[in-house]
């Protein structure tokens, strides 16, 4: 008996030396690097910092295993996660599209959008699409170049708010409210709404969508909702009391970075908790969450959506170029002086791959939505020095099979 106990206590205390190294990893890392994170260190509780780093080796057949080191991660947490949600929302979308089954009908189908209620707006045409006219795939695309809120509400109102959180609760990623479109003026009441869809070629109608209302409810109960000293209402009149985000959207940081590794990794996920996408559809995720705008013809983007602007790991440089080896396939946040972002990063030439995912929050004074956040100052230098220091990590870390990347080079 006392034998037996004496194994079990050992066997416990080398997983808790393990548990202990890999929960402090990051930790090391910054400390390792103290001049590059001191402002933030010094006082990191105000800064609401959590942290999630995946380290990625494969096997002979090339099939990736995980090892993930968290820093300050707490799941019951708020943090307001601003445009990450149209990750899930854009995945959600190609997948209503191929679970619907019909002739005709695809990503690339023009749409136009009817207008039912107050709040609502219609489409027709896209002059940022190749033909002139709206779809699901051109929506996709924006969502990924530049974070377009247009397109994100677009795809809220195609998949409908009730759609988009049972769908990822049946996948298991259940850390997620998402109630809201990117457009002032409209009411919790107003978001349950959303507008009518109809998919055509030419004259003739493949799908019709009517306006769908979502009379489900999703309350959380999550620690630190509300927050700072003070807010600007709608008339831009300061109101001294905190700011309540229990009406917002939400989405952990673990969970933004499984439906990631989801995209990312899809063989790694069982049929029942993947999302149902083609082999183009993958194609389509992978090309445009590593694009650069400045690659982008059609629509074309101009110099101020730089390469750091929708990619804030690895560079803090506006007027530089992320090098060529790299490719980043993320999704970025930012509003209420939260910064996130979640990515997979791709070095090519040294055959190196991670994945990173992280929130900083940047609102000295406390008063929400007067414009005042610290994000050149503090969230973009640290986001891009996390990112750099990660990925100096990774180099020197020795790999048994150095990955076959080929699957993730764009064309």
């Amino acid at each position: 008996m006392k034998k037996s106990f004496l194994v079990i206590s050992i066997v416990l205390c080398l997983l808790s030396d393990d548990l202990f190294s890999q929960t402090n990893l990051i930790e090391k890392l910054l400390l390792d690097n103290k001049s590059l994170f001191e402002n933030v260190l010094s006082n990191i509780d105000s800064f609401e910092v959590q942290i999630i780093y995946t380290q990625i080796d494969r096997d002979k057949n090339n099939f990736p295993e995980f090892a993930t080191h968290r820093y300050r991660v707490k799941s019951k947490d708020y943090f307001y996660p601003a445009s990450t949600v149209k990750l899930p929302v854009a995945l959600l979308a190609l997948e209503k599209l191929n679970n619907l089954e019909i002739d005709g009908l695809n990503k690339y189908t023009p749409l136009k959008i009817d207008s039912a209620r107050r709040g609502q707006s219609c489409v027709a045409a896209d002059t940022t699409s190749e033909t002139g006219l709206p779809s699901i795939a051109n929506y996709v695309k924006k969502i990924f170049l530049v974070s377009d809120n247009d397109a994100y509400n677009r795809l809220y109102e195609f998949v409908g708010q009730k759609d988009i959180n049972s769908g990822l609760y049946e996948k298991g990623f259940n850390d997620v409210r998402i109630v809201h479109r990117f457009i002032g003026g409209l009411s919790a009441e107003d978001n349950r709404y959303t507008n009518p869809f109809v998919f055509y070629n030419k004259e003739k109608v493949i799908y019709r969508q009517p306006e769908y209302y979502n009379a489900e409810s999703y309350p959380f109960e999550l620690n630190k909702l509300i927050k700072g000293v003070g807010y600007l209402d709608s008339r831009d009149s300061l109101i001294n009391k905190p700011f309540d985000f229990s009406g917002k959207n939400y989405i952990s940081l673990e969970t933004l970075t499984e439906i990631l590794k989801s995209v990312i990794f899809p063989e790694t996920r069982d049929s029942g908790t993947r999302f149902n996408l083609t082999d183009d559809d993958y194609n389509l995720l992978y090309n445009y969450m590593s694009m650069y705008p400045r690659e982008s013809k059609r629509p074309g983007y101009d110099s101020t959506h730089n390469d750091s602007y929708v990619k804030y790991f690895m560079s803090n440089d506006s007027l530089k170029q992320i090098d060529k080896k790299f490719r980043i396939f993320n999704k970025v946040g930012l509003a209420y002086g939260y910064l996130t972002d979640v990515s997979y990063i791709v070095d090519y030439e040294n055959k190196v791959e991670f994945m990173l995912s992280a929130v900083i929050h940047v609102n000295k004074n406390g008063i929400y939505n007067d414009g005042i956040y610290e994000y050149n100052e503090i969230g973009r230098p640290f986001m891009a020095n996390l990112g750099k220091v990660i990925y100096g990590y990774e180099l020197s870390r020795s790999k048994k099979y150095l990955p076959d990347l080929s699957k993730y080079k764009i064309h």
